[in-house]
């Protein structure tokens, strides 16, 4: 199964991992690519509990537009 991940640097400057089909599963790294490997183990302990206590796991959506957006505040 793939997954679409997010990864956004925080304040303190890791980069924060989330699964959005996923929620509550996330995980973090000092750079991009620990980040990506972090949130494959979480991605796979996250299936393995759902596993566990019988709730059904969501397929990843399809056709999702990511864009950013600036706004003045």
């Amino acid at each position: 199964m793939k997954f679409k991940v997010h990864l956004e640097k925080d304040e303190d400057g890791m980069w924060v991992a989330t699964v959005p089909s996923l929620p509550g599963c996330i995980s973090q790294g000092r750079t991009p690519a620990e980040a990506r490997k972090n949130v494959r183990e979480a991605i796979a302990l996250h299936l393995s509990a759902l596993a566990e206590d019988g709730i059904p796991i969501r397929r990843p959506r399809r056709g999702v537009i990511e864009t950013v957006v600036a706004v003045k505040a």
